[in-house]
């Protein structure tokens, strides 16, 4: 069973900012593709942003472009998703997603193979 790991949810206020981390299996990480998703109160979950193992493929999910940016750290075995400028509609858990047949690009959860316990992001108005 690969474990995946966030942390850095918290609570924050509208227009203040937060870096989410998710740690993951070295074998894991340098190999597929990793992304974020979230599921906000009574919502379904939801695509947010993703890279490719090599990061030339980057998508974020409309809502979010310009606010929130996506990285990773291969020698740290570290996904990251810095949000910014947030907003009271960003509160939802925040998961971390991987999976071998997955692409960013698709902007779904189709080919996920493994998540995230979450983490949770609360943006006070």
């Amino acid at each position: 069973q690969v474990q995946l790991v966030e942390s850095g949810g918290g609570l924050v206020q509208a227009g203040g900012s937060l870096t989410l981390s998710c740690a993951a299996p070295t074998l894991i990480f340098n190999r597929y593709p990793m992304g974020w998703f979230r599921q906000a109160p009574g919502k379904e979950r939801e695509f947010v942003a993703g890279v490719n193992w090599n990061r030339e493929d980057i998508a974020y999910t409309d809502s979010v472009k310009g606010r929130l940016r996506i990285s990773r750290d291969n020698p740290k075995n570290t996904l990251y998703l810095q949000l910014n400028s947030l907003k009271p509609e960003d509160t939802a858990v925040y998961y971390c997603a991987v999976g071998a047949i997955w692409s960013p690009m698709t902007r779904s959860a189709a080919g996920v193979s493994y998540w995230g316990k979450g983490t949770l992001v609360t943006v006070s108005s």
